[in-house]
């Protein structure tokens, strides 16, 4: 597997809510920090750190999106 996403890459990130659905917050623009070593349960994980703020966080990469 190959990370889709670069480091210092500007990407889109949308929260999830309970049990995974969607979360009515608005998508918040992050940069890449670091790839995450690939997990048991496959997935791709990343750090990410906001824009707007000192907040930093670890997701998978289904929760990503390119920002423009």
């Amino acid at each position: 597997m190959s990370y889709a996403y670069k480091l210092n890459e500007d990407v889109r990130h949308q929260p999830q809510g309970p049990q995974g659905r969607a979360a009515i917050d608005p998508a918040m623009i992050y940069t890449i920090v670091q790839c995450m070593p690939i997990e048991a349960d496959g997935r791709l994980r990343y750090r990410i750190k906001s824009k707007s703020g000192n907040v930093e966080r670890v997701v998978t990469e289904e929760q990503l999106s390119y920002f423009q």
